[in-house]
């Protein structure tokens, strides 16, 4: 049984080798369609390969035309699981206009086939015909997926030389201070990680006013990630695929963005605009691709956020951090399940511009791989780095699965439910056709109570289009009407694996977190999240489903604790919609601690009675105890207009009433606000608004920043190996031990 076990830092992987089978299909002799066929015609001979065991498991050559001896010398290549019985179907055709003729089949058993011999062999078809192929096994050695739980070289040499830039970066933005808080060595720099949640426009449009204060202040250059989940994964592409970022800082860039969705992006959807769509859609299926609606939403952000980006990929984003200029990008989705509610079941996925891949398993593949079809870890059939947007497509992908709120249709779900709650709830849309729909009509936005029945009608009309649009790729229009065919879809490159479950995603052992700690987590929690996390995903499956993070928790934490990247401070912008604008401001952080608790992660107590103690406040810290080894610091930045309204800067009060009205505006208490989570279109002044109140909200708590990053730098000269990517493999077997050792112990 060929399989091998990876053993380093972080990582202990099993995976199983697979055999690559190579085929050349040298030439024929005495090629017959017998007497009376030959007669009539010349034979027009091709070989056609089979092998049920394999993907792509169809082959064939060229058709020489007119010639009973011919030669091919044509080339192809399998990949075959070792495990199996594998035979070879070889079968001689003839071509026709009308329709070809099989003049003989023979079969092979490719397990007589030793590896790394090299045989010729000639195949007997009738009495008189011989096919003559050269064969070799050998074993895949070089594979497209990188197994391992340690990060990949190209992200540990951009930690190194960001690591200088940082140093500089925190001594110029806390200049004055005392020596004993600034880094005097590498070893002594925090690592930062700034994330912001999901949200749609509204989470794209504060992240933006977010990254213009930190930027501006100088925190960027203290910072090694930015991690970004639905909405703000729009910005964050918007961001880093400009061609002047990060020469040109996000202020200009920023008002280039709100031009972009000052006009409502739906009117791409009409027929004049889809054509485009159509043909592009039509491709990728004809290429053995999977299609969804999330490509069409991904064409509809990308159309209006990047326009003239549509075919930047993911890849060349690598070209902003080459010299580590500015923070890694981490963008995320989720692996699903479809008859599994994400909030039980939902594997992370990972996208940076080096690795895109599932930390669960220690499954990683270049970006240009990703979508290409696998098997055993080697790619069998290669396609085209998708573009950018179609990856904003599937991190968004929460508003493809729901699009019949984006375009104002009647809720499918019960009133005022979330889109975690609609999910559960989702049926086909009743929407109503209109063959005779004017063109040149803007869909409208908002909910249909209080509407006029005309306004109605051309929602439910432009609904029933985008349908018609759809289903024409398909033969029913599931793809519109389930949630299944409304998520993202791309070849599972983990098929054929042999997953090894024996380590824990964290190499942290369990006695890290008592049972009260969890207790205490799912007291405020339901108990039935992430119920099923631990599952598998299904090897054998050809497919798997992607889909907005958002779904499960609005917040990219997953990507942050990973224990490799060793991240000292998160500062944390939530974006997430609440009840009110008075409500409390912690339910999704609630649920990145009990994720982080089941993953054996650390991550500090957030305790949700700070808010009777402290009220409602522009941002919270929460720190770790002093015996939490390893353990970040969060400074969690929510949504809320509260000192914006007096100050137009932080310490400049507002005189003017021009000025005051301006910043006086409610978030979610307003039934008229733009800030709707399905609202994809911002006036200039509603953008202003937001992008201004979060840039204020983040300049008015720099100091609270400095502070944090000042307790970093000190935590990091008492502890210079704080990251536990210094665990030799001895300590990770020893740890792996004791925790087997501690369950025995429990059991008895």
């Amino acid at each position: 049984m060929a399989t091998s076990v990876h053993l380093e830092p972080y990582a202990m992987v099993e995976q199983q080798y697979s055999h690559k089978y190579k085929v050349t299909v040298l030439r024929a002799e005495n090629v017959t369609k017998g007497a009376l066929g030959d007669l009539l015609d010349t034979p027009d001979p091709y070989v056609e390969l089979f092998i049920p065991t394999a993907p792509e498991s169809r082959k064939r050559t060229r058709h020489i035309d007119n010639n009973i001896n011919p030669k091919w010398n044509e080339t192809f290549t399998f990949i075959l699981d070792p495990n199996q019985e594998n035979t070879l179907k070889i079968t001689l055709m003839d071509a026709n206009y009308v329709m070809d003729e099989t003049l003989g089949t023979v079969t092979y058993e490719i397990g007589k086939l030793k590896v790394g011999q090299t045989e010729t062999v000639p195949f007997s078809i009738g009495k008189t015909t011989k096919v003559y192929l050269e064969m070799s096994l050998e074993v895949c050695s070089d594979l497209d997926l990188r197994f391992s739980l340690a990060l990949c070289d190209k992200e540990k040499l951009f930690r190194q030389t960001r690591r200088e830039k940082v140093m500089l970066g925190i001594k110029k933005l806390l200049n004055m201070e005392k020596p004993h808080y600034l880094p005097s060595s590498p070893q002594e720099v925090p690592v930062i990680a700034v994330v912001g949640s999901g949200g749609g426009f509204r989470a794209m449009v504060g992240f933006s006013g977010v990254m213009k204060a930190l930027y501006e202040s100088g925190v960027l250059d203290c910072t090694t990630y930015i991690a970004g989940l639905s909405g703000s994964t729009w910005y964050m592409s918007t961001l880093y695929s400009h061609p002047e970022f990060p020469s040109r800082g996000p202020g200009q860039i920023n008002q280039e963005l709100m031009r972009s969705v000052s006009s409502n992006p739906l009117r791409l959807l009409l027929p004049q605009h889809v054509t485009n769509y159509i043909q592009a859609l039509w491709a990728k299926k004809a290429h053995g691709q999977p299609v969804t609606f999330a490509d069409i939403f991904g064409m509809l952000i990308g159309e209006t956020l990047i326009p003239a980006r549509m075919d930047t990929k993911l890849t060349e984003l690598q070209e902003k951090v080459t010299e580590a200029q500015c923070p890694l990008p981490l963008f995320t989705c989720l692996h699903v399940k479809p008859d599994v509610s994400e909030l039980m079941f939902a594997d992370w996925v990972e996208f940076s511009p080096y690795e895109i891949g599932m930390a669960k398993y220690g499954t990683f593949m270049t970006p240009d791989l990703f979508g290409s079809k696998f098997f055993m870890g080697t790619v069998v059939k290669k396609y085209e780095e998708n573009p950018l947007h179609f990856l904003m497509g599937i991190w968004g992908s929460a508003f493809s699965i729901l699009f019949n709120r984006v375009l104002g249709v009647k809720d499918t779900g019960p009133s005022g439910s979330t889109m975690e709650e609609e999910l559960e709830h989702i049926r086909p849309a009743d929407i109503v056709g209109a063959d005779n729909m004017d063109n040149d009509e803007e869909p409208r936005k908002g909910g249909s109570e209080g509407k006029d029945a005309e306004e109605e009608f051309h929602q439910r009309a432009q609904a029933s289009w985008v349908q018609r649009m759809v289903s024409s790729l398909f033969s029913d229009s599931s793809l519109f009407n389930t949630r299944e065919g409304r998520a993202g879809k791309v070849h599972n490159f983990m098929l054929g694996l042999n997953l090894n479950t024996s380590m824990p995603f964290s190499p942290f052992s369990d006695y890290m977190y008592s049972q009260v700690a969890e207790e205490e987590v799912d007291a405020v929690t339901d108990p039935d999240e992430f119920d099923r996390i631990y599952e598998p995903l299904d090897v054998k499956s050809k497919k798997i489903h992607v889909v907005d993070s958002g779904l499960t928790y609005n917040l990219p934490y997953p990507l942050i604790l990973r224990p490799q990247r060793g991240v000292d401070l998160i500062i944390s912008f939530d974006f997430s919609a609440r009840p009110s604008d008075s409500s409390p401001p912690f339910k999704e952080l609630l649920l990145a601690e009990k994720w982080a608790r089941m993953n054996k992660l650390p991550f500090p107590k957030i305790d949700p009675k700070v808010f009777d103690r402290e009220g409602l406040k522009e941002c919270y810290v929460f720190k770790p105890n002093k015996d939490d080894k390893n353990c970040p610091t969060v400074i969690h930045f929510v949504l809320v207009n509260i000192n914006f309204r007096q100050f137009k800067a932080p310490g400049v009060p507002r005189e003017t009433e021009k000025d005051k009205e301006f910043a006086d505006f409610d978030i979610f208490d307003d039934p008229n606000t733009p800030y709707s989570t399905f609202n994809f279109q911002y006036p200039n002044h509603a953008f202003q608004q937001l992008h201004d109140l979060m840039e204020f909200n983040t300049l008015n708590n720099i100091e609270v920043i400095k502070e944090a990053i000042k307790d970093s730098v000190v935590y990091r000269k008492e502890n210079p190996t704080r990251c536990s990517v210094s665990l030799s493999l001895n300590e990770i077997q020893n740890k792996k031990f004791l925790k087997r050792e501690t369950r025995a112990t429990a059991r008895k």
